[in-house]
């Protein structure tokens, strides 16, 4: 299980080697990057069925992503699980344009008097009337040839759309990197987009309970779309071919896949 994250201790470890951010053998072979590329914060808010759902959303809405607005970050995504493990739950996502900022946002936090009185609720809950179960953070920085999410130009005004959040979990570094480069400069991510598999983000995983790992996102207008695009996509012949390749099939670089299909809350950016 993934647990909070010390931000200074991994700033330290990232400096001094101990995290790989974008490393020479991760991004081998990867060609120029279209800018520095973006780090994401995946905070799993566990619950129980009850009132913690109406005191987190709160906190979420009227103080959390307003003050990580301000602080630079964003836009935030947040989601509920609609099919796939982890329900109930909350899904917050969080965008960063570098690690350092990551780390600064609980400082920035701290000193945003706004913030400080819309997030009284949450922080002064008692045991008695807790705000989740428990919370999980996932760090993640995105891939050099997409180093930026990609967003509907305005989410509120298709609610009804769908996210599909896939991990996928590889039994070395050498295989990890390898399937990075498989979507990042192998052609993958071009036929995704040829059969209607529109992603909002690629990463690589810098923290979690099974690496190596990658993760990615993916949105769609509904459920029968999402099907229909993903049957397409399998019977794709350039994407046949490349499934074939020797050192690209799932048995030599895919130990497994996470897979979740999430719907936006009300209030979340994405």
């Amino acid at each position: 299980m993934a647990h909070p994250i010390d931000r200074r201790s991994l700033l330290a470890a990232a400096t001094l080697g101990g995290v790989t951010l974008a490393t020479a053998d991760t991004w081998a072979q990867a060609g120029p990057a279209a800018g520095s590329p973006e780090v994401y914060e995946l905070r799993t808010y566990r619950l129980v069925h009850g009132p913690m759902k109406e005191r987190l959303d709160a906190y979420l809405r009227a103080a959390f992503i307003p003050a990580a607005r301000r602080a630079g970050c964003g836009p935030v995504g947040a989601f509920t699980v609609t099919i796939g493990p982890g329900s109930p739950s909350v899904y917050v996502l969080v965008p960063y344009r570098s690690i350092a900022d990551f780390i600064a946002l609980p400082s920035k936090l701290t000193a945003d008097r706004s913030y400080g009185k819309a997030a009284e609720p949450f922080h002064d809950a008692t045991p008695e009337g807790p705000p989740y179960a428990s919370l999980d953070v996932k760090l993640m920085q995105a891939f050099p040839n997409f180093p930026r999410m990609e967003l509907a130009r305005n989410p509120h005004n298709n609610k009804s759309r769908i996210f599909e959040l896939r991990t996928y979990h590889s039994h070395s570094e050498k295989a990890g990197a390898t399937k990075i480069r498989m979507f990042d400069t192998g052609g993958e991510i071009e036929i995704f987009r040829r059969t209607g598999l529109k992603p909002v983000f690629f990463a690589q995983d810098l923290t979690g309970s099974r690496l190596p790992s990658l993760t990615y996102l993916l949105t769609f207008p509904d459920l029968a779309t999402r099907d229909r695009n993903w049957s397409t996509f399998g019977a794709d012949p350039a994407w046949r071919k490349l499934i074939a390749t020797p050192g690209l099939t799932d048995r030599e670089i895919t130990t497994g896949i996470d897979n979740q299909i999430l719907s936006p809350t009300p209030y979340s950016q994405i």
